[in-house]
């Protein structure tokens, strides 16, 4: 009896390896009819990671930058160092150079920052918010500006500023304005003198 029983086991095991190895065979043929045979293999396409792209930091705006340097201004003070300069706070589009001169310590300039109306001399080194004074020509500043990105990355290039040019029209203006105060000035001063002369020689 147990003899039987082992025969029937084999054969079952039998019968469901050889379902199994059709079952294969099938899939297999139905996979290479429907590649085709004269193509060759390609390997499975992997997915593309969507990355961000890096876009600029916008800077914060003066008033936060001129509170942060106010802040940096006090603890070196407390902490008995040297506090950053003004400039430190300003932005290369943010100003203007008005004026290149020579000093005993070589080359300076005189900048004007325009959302602030204030003027600051700076020499070659002078650091900015954005960027570092690198050299100061005959008409014209050469900076090293950095572009920080949401990544964490920086970028650095070299600008330029040349040395504001006098406005004629501007300049045309004023001396006409004063051309014409000087007669009105003149008359006043020649009918007050008339005045007096008038009142002194009353009895």
């Amino acid at each position: 009896m147990k003899h039987y029983t082992h025969i029937i086991r084999y054969a079952l095991t039998g019968c469901a390896l050889c379902g199994a190895l059709l079952l294969g065979g099938a899939t297999f043929r139905s996979a290479a009819q429907e590649r085709d045979p004269f193509m060759k293999p390609q390997p499975p396409k992997r997915p593309k990671y969507n990355k961000l792209t890096p876009v600029p930091i916008t800077p914060p705006s003066i008033q936060e930058r001129v509170d942060r340097y106010k802040a940096q201004k006090m603890a070196a003070m407390n902490a008995q160092r040297s506090a950053p300069k003004p400039t430190t706070a300003l932005l290369l589009s943010e100003m203007q150079v008005t004026g290149i001169f020579r000093t005993p310590r070589g080359y300076a300039a005189m900048v004007e920052a325009t959302p602030i109306k204030l003027s600051y001399v700076v020499y070659p080194g002078e650091t900015f918010y954005d960027g570092q004074l690198v050299a100061i020509e005959e008409n014209r500043l050469v900076f090293r500006r950095e572009m920080r990105f949401s990544d964490g990355k920086s970028q650095t290039t070299v600008e330029t500023k040349p040395l504001r040019q006098a406005n004629a029209v501007t300049d045309s203006m004023t001396a006409q304005k004063s051309s014409k105060a000087a007669p009105a000035e003149e008359a006043k001063t020649s009918g007050d003198k008339a005045k007096v002369a008038e009142v002194a020689d009353k009895p």
